[in-house]
């Protein structure tokens, strides 16, 4: 008797691919930067990176890239 072959692929083994996000921000000043996130986890967590990373911010926008 035989056993059963088990069908993978690549992609089962791999991780999902993470979301992208894009952030605008506007400073204090006046002055606007835009930061492309690719490590975070969720949108919150692209926000806490890139309010860690530049500090003092009037506004910030994210949103996930397409």
């Amino acid at each position: 008797m035989q056993g059963a072959r088990r069908k993978t692929s690549a992609a089962s083994n791999s991780p999902a691919p993470r979301a992208e996000y894009v952030a605008a921000i506007r400073y204090p000043d006046g002055r606007r930067d835009m930061f492309h996130i690719r490590n975070a986890d969720s949108l919150a967590d692209a926000r806490q990176l890139v309010i860690s990373e530049v500090g003092d911010v009037r506004s910030v926008v994210i949103a996930q890239r397409r």
